[in-house]
């Protein structure tokens, strides 16, 4: 009886050895096949998009955390050392890159990703539950910082195994697979800036610096059931199950793949500086344009909705058009029009005008990050796909993504001019083009 298939029963009439059970439909099985990578998707995107949240929230409540952990003398100084901070963690990410990518790439993608969002989940809870400055000194921005850190290990490793994982879902419609990546983001920014609106709606600035503050973080341990479906639900990638050799040391592995490595590197650059410059926003709303709080983070939730909409659009599109000439043309409009758009923004700096120009940048952004995640994991063989694209993404946000809102507060205040943030972004987009172009030869 143990090969029976579903469907099918044996005559009741004695003789049970004669049945030979019918092999299941194609249609059946490719129903089968199709609901199981839904699942996988689904799983791995919200708890992506939880893990990312824990992150990032601490960039939205920035202002607040400064005041509460780190006291200062004037308002700015707290500012720019708790973004410093925000910073600082993006250090401690190529080594998460390094030992969970190499764990990914031994054990597997989704013993990894649950990995890196239980550590996700241990950096948050020390955030929502220690006390401030004010009650136990010196131990509050120390706790911090620690936290931080641990945060800063999970999502180094936290990228490269979901982006391994959504990638080897279906080899022939890897773009859209694999752009759930970043679409998840989108769902990030749109979860972490409603909390924003939300409460700067519902409570008073005193309420929110009193204890406030802290509910996104209870809220993002939410990541938890995430993880343990993951663990009891989703199956490893037939890709990966397919390796043979799991055990190719670390150096060795990499050692043919430098060019790969920086090239993928540059090709994430835009990509993050928009990611984190969408971040900087509601601050730099708040105290350079002078808007109200709620409108603030509205205008990122609504680039986070285009990012979650448009982002598998663009992904799909890749795997018919291919990756470069959707990239590239994001990349040179952006480059093109940061500039006026920020000029604009700091001659009107009314809600609507702060919502066009997120608008258009959103729309930008998911036109580059929607085949983005797709090219990386073509970049490497599926024997080393995760750490290289752990180590090439973590190295990038390192560089140019973690101090991303110190770089554009700093510009501000040295500049005294509100377009300051354009420059950082046309910096980007020239980095990511010449990338791009070598990714072309490469590819030729």
């Amino acid at each position: 009886m143990a090969q029976l298939e579903l469907g099918n029963a044996p005559p009741d009439n004695g003789h049970a050895l004669a049945f030979q059970p019918r092999p299941l439909d194609e249609w059946t099985v490719r129903t089968a096949l199709h609901s199981r990578r839904w699942r996988a998707v689904a799983a791995a995107s919200v708890g992506n998009a939880l893990e990312w949240y824990d992150f990032v929230i601490y960039g939205y409540f920035a202002t607040t955390i400064a005041k509460l952990f780190f006291p200062s003398k004037n308002d700015m100084e707290s500012l720019l050392i708790a973004l410093g901070t925000f910073g600082i963690t993006f250090f401690i990410r190529p080594l998460g890159a390094i030992v969970l990518g190499a764990f990914a790439d031994r054990h597997g993608r989704k013993a990894a990703f649950m990995l890196a969002i239980g550590l996700m989940m241990l950096g948050t809870a020390i955030i929502a539950v220690i006390p401030t400055y004010a009650v136990i000194g010196s131990f509050a921005p120390i706790a911090i910082v620690l936290a931080r850190l641990i945060q800063g290990i999970s999502a180094g490793g936290g990228f490269g195994s979901a982006t391994a994982f959504l990638a080897e879902q279906d080899s022939q419609r890897r773009g859209f697979f694999a752009s759930w990546q970043f679409a998840s983001q989108g769902l990030t920014t749109v979860i972490a800036a409603a909390s924003g609106v939300i409460l700067t709606s519902v409570l008073t600035s005193e309420q929110i610096d009193h204890w406030g503050w802290r509910i996104p973080f209870i809220f993002g341990l939410l990541i938890g059931p995430v993880a343990y479906y993951l663990g009891r639900h989703v199956d490893e990638t037939a890709e990966f199950q397919s390796l043979r050799d799991r055990t190719t040391p670390l150096l060795q592995s990499l050692a043919g793949t430098k060019l790969r490595l920086l090239v993928s590197l540059g090709a994430v650059v835009f990509c993050t500086v928009v990611t984190y410059t969408t971040l900087f926003m509601p601050s730099f709303a708040i105290h350079q344009l002078g808007l109200p709080q709620a409108g603030s983070f509205s205008a990122t939730v609504l680039t986070g909705a285009l990012q979650i909409i448009l982002v598998p659009v663009f992904g799909a599109m890749s795997d018919r058009r291919g990756r470069l000439p959707i990239m590239f043309a994001a990349g040179a409009t952006a480059l093109v029009v940061s500039y006026p758009l920020f000029a604009w923004l700091a001659a009107v700096p009314t809600l609507p005008t702060l919502l066009t120009v997120q608008a258009i940048m959103g729309v930008l952004g998911a036109a580059y990050m929607g085949p983005l995640a797709a090219l990386m994991a073509e970049s490497f063989p599926t024997r080393m796909r995760t750490t290289g694209l752990a180590i090439s993404y973590s190295f990038c946000v390192a560089i140019f993504g973690g101090f991303a809102p110190f770089i554009n507060a700093w510009l501000i205040e040295a500049t005294g001019s509100n377009v300051a943030p354009s420059f950082y972004l046309m910096f980007a987009a020239t980095i990511s083009l010449a990338a791009l172009t070598v990714q072309h030869r490469f590819s030729s």
